[in-house]
Formats: structure tokens, sequence, C-alpha cells
């Protein structure tokens, strides 16, 4: 049996030295390295580095998946702008877990597929880069990754029914294409998301304008503004723009939680499970409707056809010898199924007297036909 795994490390925050790709090149002859990536397959065998090290060296982000079903998503931020202690707040079990690597935090989320099938047409290209802009969004205070993560704990059993949920961010109900692509390959389910975002306040309605943004500036010490200005020139925080829009939100709290009722993580799993109860009632109701319209669509056209074979029956009788006359298995194949229609036309129009004597003629005039009559029974077409 054929295995597949996909690994992928993305550097961001600066380049990799000729140095660094060397050292990584010695622990994979194939992968295809460049200063900000690491990408590898593997059909046969393992890859012999350690992801865990590997982020807390060189890399910010990494996606790894298995066709047997293992999926695993990490992000690395510096410390000043992702606060541990925050971190701490949502990645609370094996599924979704956190740790610190000197001046860094890195985030480990983690899935297995519980019925153990093998996913045979994975292909993990592509997935990391649409997944990667969290990153930012993180550090521009957007903790809307940290929840899902929790809430895959939750889904995952690894926190108790009574653990109150923390904290909850904005903009739950109105997750953005990244957070998304998070949400389906850790396979959270969409109904528990929905459950949660009914405590979630709307997300600010748009980043500040430039008028908004110079009327905050103004008013920044001018401490403050030097330190920024020197960041600016000297390159010295790729995160400095993403910090600022949080400063802002924080001093205009157009992202800040809103207070709700107090709810545990059995409470979410028990509104999912209503979600889904009452979700799955709706599509079987559809499927109903969407049924008895496709049989009445189907009997409206068995009628035009009929109609149609109504207007000459002598024809459709000497299409039937003559299909028959060719001694071809397809042929009397079609020739049965005009049959059926002129006993369903004859039945419809209360005159399945000269059908039942036509029939009974065929039968006698091709009974060395076992062939055409074994065709006969199975179609119903007794005389």
């Amino acid at each position: 049996m054929s295995e597949y795994q996909y690994y992928e490390f993305t550097a961001v925050d600066r380049p990799l030295t000729i140095r660094e790709q060397a050292e990584l090149r010695s622990l994979s002859t194939r992968a295809d390295i460049t200063a900000t990536s690491f990408v590898n397959t593997y059909q046969w065998g393992d890859f012999k580095g350690d992801p865990r090290k590997l982020m807390a060296r060189y890399f910010d982000a990494h996606l790894y998946l298995a066709n047997w079903g293992t999926r695993q998503l990490m992000l690395r931020l510096p410390k000043h702008v992702l606060d541990p202690a925050t971190v701490a707040q949502y990645c609370q079990g094996g599924s979704a877990s956190a740790r610190t690597a000197g001046k860094h935090v890195i985030i480990d989320l983690h899935s297995e597929d519980e019925d153990g099938t093998y996913e045979w047409d994975l292909d993990g290209h592509g997935l990391l880069a649409s997944i990667i802009p969290i990153r930012a969004s993180l550090a521009a205070g957007d903790l809307r990754l940290l929840y899902l993560g929790w809430l895959h704990c939750v889904q995952a059993e690894d926190i108790a029914d009574d653990e109150p949920e923390p904290p909850i961010p904005a903009g739950l109900g109105t997750l953005d294409a990244p957070l998304t692509a998070v949400a389906q390959f850790l396979r959270i389910d969409p109904d528990l998301i929905m459950a949660a975002a009914a405590g979630s306040p709307p997300a600010a309605a748009s980043e500040p304008t430039p008028t908004e943004l110079r009327t905050w500036v103004v008013q920044l010490p001018a401490r403050d503004k030097d330190a920024i200005l020197t960041d600016l020139i000297t390159g010295g925080d790729s995160h400095l723009r993403s910090q600022l829009l949080r400063r802002y939100r924080d001093a205009h709290h157009t992202d800040a939680s809103t207070p709700t009722a107090a709810r545990t993580a059995g409470d979410l799993l028990a509104t999912a499970a209503d979600l889904r109860a009452e979700r799955e009632r709706r599509d079987a109701d559809q499927r109903e409707r969407d049924r008895v319209r496709q049989e009445r669509s189907a009997a409206a056209a068995r009628q035009r056809h009929l109609d149609t074979l109504a207007v000459d029956q002598p024809a459709a009788w000497q299409q039937v010898d003559t299909l028959i006359a060719t001694k071809k298995p397809r042929e009397y194949d079609t020739a049965v199924q005009l049959l059926v229609d002129l006993r369903d036309l004859g039945e419809r129009d209360a005159d399945s007297g000269l059908f039942q004597r036509r029939l009974a003629e065929l039968r006698t005039v091709h009974a060395r036909k076992p062939s055409l009559l074994e065709r006969f029974d199975l179609a119903g077409l007794d005389a």
C-alpha cells in the first residue's frame, strides 16, 4: 500500500542563510529548498528531521499531511507580537498546543482521521500558501485562529465538558478564506463553529481609513513615534504594521470581545448537535422535495412520450417487427422497450385489448427465440 507524506516549511520574517540551507540539505537530498522554503514529499520512507526543532530554529510556518489521516499545522511568532499567556488560554490540549522557543511562541495544531481511511487523492502543494496570511492576522490581534484551535480540542474531547470557553473573538460567523482553509484542513465540525459563532460579535466592518489613522498617530506620545520610526528605518521588526494596527484597534475597541453568557465546552457540543439535527432534517426535507419534483418531471415527460407514440401506433408495431427480424440482442432490447411503451399507452387509455392480442401473436410467431422471450418475461410482457 503506497503512502503519501507532505512536508512544507516557510520562513517569513527572515530568509534562510546559505549555511542554513546547507544544514537543511543534510536532512534531505530530494527536498526543494530555497531561502524561504523547504518542501518534500514521501511515497516510501520518512523525513529524517524533527519538525519541532526546524520550527524552533529556522521557520515560521509548517504544514504536514499524510494519506492515513494525520494533519499538522504549526505557526511561529515573536513573543512580543503574540503573548504566550494569550495563546495558553486557547491551546489547551493535544489537538491544539503551544510552546515557547527562545524569543518565539509556536502554535501546534494537530488532527487525526478517526475513521482510519486512506485518502488517495491528497496533494499538499498550495495548502500552506492559502493559510499563511493567518499569521499576519494573529500579529494584528485577530485571535480567531486560536479560538478555532480551542474548538478543535473540544471536538477531539481534549477538554472536559464543564470547561468554560476562553474569550470569544469577533467575527467567528464570517471566517475569511485562510481561516476557512484551516477549519477544513483540521476537519473542524462546521456545526460546532456555527454554535460558537452565535456568541461572537461581528468583526470590524473595514480597515481604518487613512484619516482615522492620521488622527490617531497625531495623538501618540513623541517617544512612541520615535521608536516606530527607528524600527521602520532599521527594519528591526517585520511585524511593525501588524502591531500598530492591533494597537489602533485596541484603542478603538473595533475588534473586542463582547461579554456573553458563560458557555462551556459541553454547551457548545450540545448546541452543535442540535444544529446538526436541524440541518439534517432540512436536508432530508429538501431531498424529499427534489425527489417529488423529479418524479413529477419524469412522469410528465413519460406522458409526452406516450402522446407522441399514440399518434401513429401502427408504425410503432411495424418498428417492433423490424427490430425483432434483425435477430440482434441490442435490437431485441429496443423492441422490448417499445413494447413496454405500447403496453403503458394501452393501460393509460383503457385500451389494452389490442396490445394483448398483438403481444400474443408475437409470442406465437417467435416461440423459437428463447432470448427474445426471456426479455419479454423480464419486462413483464405477459400475453
